[in-house]
């Protein structure tokens, strides 16, 4: 007989037939301890490979040596012992992800923990790693993203596509700006679309998560933003990844052609837990502890915020990451790196913020590397006028607090600077419109706010506003145009500010007050 014969005579007497078999990667638990599984075997695993045990604990592989792997865990049974068998699935850790999301509270895993079962019709699965957009697919960033806080508006405009960071001590208001810049987007220009949010809470109080997303909903926000969570109760590994899930769903309605906001809250935190987890597997030590790639973390996260080109969907995703400073200190570690990697920072200081002025933002060391080009032209025209007089007004201040003979310039430009820091404060949760904003600006620069009581300016700006609303529509029709403002308009909106001083003798009287 042939050879061909024998072999087919031998698989029909074993009832053989040919398949094509999964080749699976196994391997074999060497060693666990604190979230860490040391494993050996695992020939041909990748870094962030999710891998599963075979009691049903699941992790991903954060470190590759030469004999084992180490592997993290995500989904920990307290199962996981010796000699256990643990599989490669062959794909990256990622999270499920559909329009199911909005409105609700999610785990870094994308399970849901506000108590209602979530079911994705289709799911589509996204890599919580993954390479940032190129320069090419990229659009300039000129597309403004509206806090609705005047100072910011103003002086560090934020655009769509941008990476702002909010930095400052414990307590200085940083959670609000972020929570502020969420709410408004509920009032968002209704030329512009609309801004999906994702608020990511890192090693947080759970009551204080609770407190966030119960204004939230309160405020009619919930409805348009995604809560994702890893708590200060939750192990290392989650509060780790819980920045890349965000991301990763952002980057699925960025895919869409929407426009996202991502807050994270606070990557000072997303720090510590990725150094708990690099000393845990022997990775060597740097500065203050933190592994040598913290920075490079960072900017891979971060890198991802981006404003795609007409071609690629036309979508954006805006980063807003929190860090938190000690005693005010910019030059430690990992605010420095985070720094370097943004287009920009918002620092608010706890002086500032323990003298009333809320919020509390440093124009000084505040900076927008995006600028004017995400603003409309009506603001940037106001906001130039605005920073200088602020600057003017801390210098002079610095300087005659020491002295008492003042010529009659520099104390014009003192109560001026008065007005305009009085002008600047906003109580949290009361984002303003963009009309608001230009009426209120343009009123102070224009010194027809000088002969006000410092007392009386918020008061008589809140009134001001819904006056000219009210009376001069056509005013706010050119306002709204975004275009800049023009002399005609100038003297228009001078005489209507004047005519509401006068009808309610608001000037030199309430001012001697």
């Amino acid at each position: 007989m042939k050879p061909e014969e024998i072999i087919h005579k031998i698989e029909k007497e074993l009832y053989f037939t040919q398949t094509n078999p999964e080749l699976v990667n196994f391997g074999i638990v060497e060693s666990v301890g604190d979230e860490i599984v040391k494993a050996s075997g695992l020939s041909n695993v990748g870094y962030y490979e999710e891998v599963e045990f075979e009691e049903g604990s699941i992790g991903f592989v954060l470190n590759i040596d030469e004999d084992f792997v180490s592997i993290v865990l995500l989904k920990n049974s307290g199962h996981v012992v010796r000699a256990m068998k643990v599989k490669a699935t062959g794909k990256v850790l990622n999270v499920a992800v559909s329009e199911k999301l909005m409105g609700r509270v999610v785990n870094t895993l994308g399970e849901p923990l506000d108590g209602t079962e979530l079911k994705h019709e289709k799911p589509v699965f996204y890599s919580i790693e993954k390479i940032a957009p190129g320069i090419i697919d990229r659009s300039p960033v000129d597309t403004p993203l509206k806090t609705g806080i005047k100072a910011i508006d103003a002086m560090t405009p934020i655009g769509r596509g941008q990476r702002e960071l909010i930095i400052g001590d414990r307590g200085t208001g940083k959670t609000a700006i972020a929570i502020d810049t969420i709410i408004n987007q509920k009032k968002c220009d209704m030329s512009l679309k609309r801004v999906i949010c994702i608020y990511c809470s890192i090693g947080q109080k759970q009551s204080n998560l609770a407190s966030i997303v119960a204004k939230l909903k309160d405020e009619g926000a919930l409805d348009y933003t995604i809560v994702v969570t890893a708590t200060a109760s939750e192990p290392a590994s989650m509060q780790y990844i819980a920045p890349l899930a965000a991301c990763a769903i952002g980057e699925y309605f960025m895919d869409k052609g929407e426009d996202v906001l991502v807050i994270y809250d606070d990557l000072t935190k997303h720090a510590w837990s990725y150094r708990q987890l690099s000393l845990l597997i022997k990775r060597p030590a740097g500065r203050e502890a933190y592994p040598g790639d913290i920075f490079y973390l960072h900017s891979r996260l971060l890198e991802r915020a981006s404003r795609m080109s007409d071609k690629n969907g036309g979508g954006s995703l805006t980063a807003l990451p929190i860090i938190e400073t000690q005693g005010n200190d910019l030059s430690a570690y990992i605010p420095t790196n985070v720094v370097s990697i943004t287009d920009g920072q918002i620092y608010l200081e706890a002086d500032l913020f323990n003298a009333g002025i809320r919020p509390a933002i440093n124009v000084g060391l505040s900076v927008s590397r995006v600028g004017g080009a995400a603003q409309t032209k009506s603001m940037k025209q106001l906001a130039g006028p605005v920073r200088l007089e602020l600057s003017q007004f801390r210098e002079l201040q610095a300087f005659t607090q020491f002295g008492s003979d003042l010529d009659e310039d520099t104390l014009k430009r003192l109560e001026r600077g008065k007005r305009t820091t009085e002008i600047l404060k906003q109580p949290q949760y009361r984002p303003y419109d963009e009309i608001s904003e230009i009426l209120s600006l343009f009123a102070v620069t224009s010194g027809l706010f000088d002969d006000i009581s410092i007392n009386d300016i918020i008061d008589v700006e809140h009134k001001m506003t819904d006056y000219i609303k009210q009376t001069y529509p056509i005013t706010i029709k050119k306002l709204s145009s975004g275009s800049k403002i023009d002399d005609v308009l100038k003297v228009e909106l001078e005489k209507e500010i004047k005519d509401f001083k006068s009808i309610n003798s608001y000037g030199t009287e309430s001012a001697t007050a």
